[in-house]
């Protein structure tokens, strides 16, 4: 189990924290499966109304760890094969397992939210970011392409240009114009009091209501998730092939 992903469990509400702060939680292949084992665990708790999702340290997350993850090869490939019982790789289930759940998932961020860090705070149902946030699609800069669901979130949120534009240059932006193109919820002086403000209104409603609605907007907005996730691991393979042989490079 990883020391790198907290739960807490307050009363009704689930807390969850990236905890590498002197990376910038910068995310490990272990991380990404202890954030979908975390997923689990609190999908099995019928109290639990609602769960924030944060990180500990400067920043909420600066993305995967490329560094440390290519060192193990190995690690990376096994964790790109996807589960047939969930349709999901490694590291599409560390940021899909939070739409599963019935809960409404609230992220709140705040310094470098970066990658496979956004993409985790995408599948959030809502994100309440502090002003000095700073979001970037990053994976170009490493010749990737997003491949942990952003696709499909990314297609949930804002106009295909606005994501072209964003994972094409992988420019940083930050929270003011981020909350204007509709890729975050709220921003906020204190993110935490807001995220818990919302959570309180919506556990004043049916439970039952609140999942149902979660599941309805899941499965009717837009195309199949399965088959989005299915088009990223189909593109993002030969990258990461031709990343491997040396072969990439920005020119290309």
């Amino acid at each position: 189990m990883s020391n790198n992903v907290i739960l807490r469990i307050e009363g009704d509400r689930a807390y969850v924290a990236l905890d590498r702060p002197d990376k910038h939680n910068g995310l490990t292949v272990e991380m990404l499966r202890e954030l979908a084992r975390v997923a689990r665990k609190i999908e099995q708790r019928k109290d639990i109304r609602a769960v924030i999702l944060s990180g500990n340290g400067p920043s909420f997350s600066s993305g995967l760890d490329v560094a440390k993850a290519m060192g193990n090869p190995l690690e990376v490939a096994r964790a790109f094969i996807p589960l047939p019982w969930t349709g999901t790789n490694a590291f599409q289930e560390a940021c899909w397992a939070w739409r599963r759940l019935p809960q409404p998932v609230i992220a709140v961020v705040h310094g470098r939210c970066y990658g496979g860090g956004l993409q985790i705070a995408l599948a959030a149902d809502f994100r309440f970011v502090t002003p000095d946030s700073e979001f970037s699609v990053m994976e170009a800069k490493h010749g990737l392409i997003p491949d942990m669901t952003g696709a499909a979130t990314l297609s949930r949120l804002i106009g295909i240009d606005k994501a072209l534009l964003l994972t094409m240059t992988a420019d940083p932006v930050d929270a003011a114009y981020a909350e204007r193109i509709g890729l975050v919820t709220e921003v906020s002086a204190d993110p935490l009091a807001a995220a818990e403000k919302l959570a309180d209104r919506i556990a004043t409603r049916s439970p039952h209501a609140v999942a149902s609605a979660k599941r309805l907007f899941d499965r009717s907005w837009q195309s199949s998730v399965r088959r989005t996730l299915a088009v990223e691991r189909a593109t993002q393979l030969p990258l990461i092939i031709r990343q491997a042989l040396g072969r990439g490079s920005k020119s290309e």
